[in-house]
């Protein structure tokens, strides 16, 4: 029987619970439950005073949501009494391991928590009455033990899940690096030169250097922040790409007014124009460097639509969430869903259905940034990763998607036209580390636009009310 079956698992649980009297169990399952708040409250100031720790924790919706979820954990640990109890207990373990590896946080953390717990489990028995010494042992061992075995089962599933994370990451790093190459090499260089006109006019006609375009907010500099660094991660001429744009954005784009004048004079305004035009220079040749290592590969984009597909969508938002809380940045996500898409397929057969889709894809991509992800999830059903956006910014993005779609008229095969419609449910990163929550809201929102009366955009707002538009 393998070590970590369901099976063998009930069966190891079950006999710990034999070790030991039913009398000890029902004080260790009254006693867990009476110092639930007070064994939580120990495990959260323990970690918070841990650096490494207190990443994952310093968001006060997760501090309240955690401390909740750490005291009905704590309470209902050792409450095993029925096998069906047991096989619970080992599903949720096995839940909160997933989540663990999702989020990303260290086995070493989990285990320095359960070890915080066990600390205060025994602290607090020392303080009971009347308790005697080898029932006082007897309990500390049937708690510690529980807790012990919950670990096992929770590493085990964080293991097997961070393994899959791990080679849908590696395997989306080859896609984001390879797909479309040549088409994506050409449209970041037009995106770059771009920048550089935008910026060499804004400079000719005045314009100040707090208001000159920055190169990390253009196209290409989304682009590259949120993919292009993914994509050729590890490479030294990713990292150095990323070191000139942030030198040219903080560095020498606010030189063009340093001198105090309403302008620079003209020796200073040639000097930085030519170094601006090396750094320029440098990046275009690392770029060229990177995309010319690489072949094309398709694997992960949905067929129809040419958009990603599910199997790198838990890797970009993993990332995505990283990197808005190291960067202090916000990101949305924009659910999407055609109204009545049934009646099409139904009315006018599933290839008028494929046109519709293709033809949405392309309003999408239409009206989205090189820096953002378009997700095709099946069906009718779509999802935009917004990148550097806030709430209000999100729900002016979701209403000109939904004009858009509302005016287009969708071309069929053979030669009809017809109206569609979506409805969009719009969910803004809060801090939260579990991406599935974020997911979670969004598809709230969309479900409540769908029930209102579809064709309308609704945003979940900061406490999971969503908001009608």
């Amino acid at each position: 029987m393998p070590r970590f079956s369901s099976e063998h698992l009930c069966t190891e649980w079950t006999s710990i619970n034999q070790r030991f009297t039913a009398e000890i169990q029902q004080f260790v399952i009254n006693f867990s439950r009476e110092h639930s708040a007070s064994l939580s409250e120990h495990f959260y100031r323990e970690m918070l005073a841990d650096p490494a720790a207190s990443q994952f924790l310093s968001n006060d919706e997760v501090q309240n949501r955690l401390g909740q979820s750490m005291q009905r954990w704590v309470a209902g640990l050792f409450a095993s009494v029925t096998e069906d109890d047991v096989v619970r207990l080992i599903a949720e373990q096995r839940k909160i391991g997933e989540v663990h590896a999702r989020i990303g946080i260290p086995v070493h953390l989990v285990l320095r928590g359960a070890r915080c717990l066990k600390d205060r489990f025994v602290q607090l028995l020392h303080a009971v009455p009347n308790l005697t010494g080898e029932d006082q042992y007897a309990a500390m061992r049937l708690a510690s033990d529980t807790i012990d075995l919950a670990m096992e089962v929770m590493g085990h599933a964080y293991s097997l899940s961070h393994d899959r994370n791990s080679r849908s990451e590696e395997a989306y790093r080859l896609f984001a690096i390879t797909q479309n190459i040549a088409n994506e090499k050409d449209q970041q260089r037009a995106a770059l030169f771009d920048w550089e006109n935008q910026l060499m006019f804004s400079q000719a006609i005045g314009t100040q250097p707090s208001e000159l375009p920055r190169i990390q907010a253009s196209d290409f500099g989304l682009w590259f922040r949120h993919k292009g660094i993914h994509a050729f991660e590890g490479s030294a001429e990713a990292g150095a790409v990323m070191d000139t744009m942030e030198e040219i954005d903080s560095v020498l784009l606010p030189l063009f007014g340093s001198d105090g004048s309403n302008a620079i004079s003209q020796d200073s305004r040639v000097h930085l124009l030519r170094d601006l035009r090396d750094k320029v220079k440098s990046i275009r040749f690392h770029l060229s460097n990177l995309f010319e290592r690489n072949d094309e590969l398709e694997s992960g984009r949905d067929v129809l639509t040419r958009l990603l597909n599910r199997k790198f969508m838990p890797v970009v938002l993993s990332k995505q969430i990283s990197q808005s809380r190291a960067q202090k940045t916000a990101f949305a996500v924009l659910a999407i869903d055609i109204d009545h898409f049934k009646q099409v397929n139904d009315v006018h057969g599933h290839q008028a259905g494929d046109s519709v889709l293709q033809q949405l894809a392309l309003i999408l991509v239409n009206n989205s940034r090189s820096g953002d992800y378009l997700f095709r999830l099946g069906g009718e059903e779509f999802l935009l990763i917004a990148v550097d956006m806030d709430a209000t910014r999100a729900r002016t993005v979701a209403e000109k998607l939904r004009k858009s779609v509302e005016q287009e008229r969708f071309l069929l095969y053979d030669g009809k036209e017809l109206k569609a419609t979506i409805s969009v449910g719009v969910a803004c990163f809060d801090g939260h580390p579990d991406y599935q929550r974020l997911l979670r809201k969004a598809d709230d929102a969309l479900y409540q636009a769908k029930n209102s009366g579809r064709n309308r955009v609704v945003v979940a707002m900061g406490g999971g009310v969503p908001e009608n538009d």
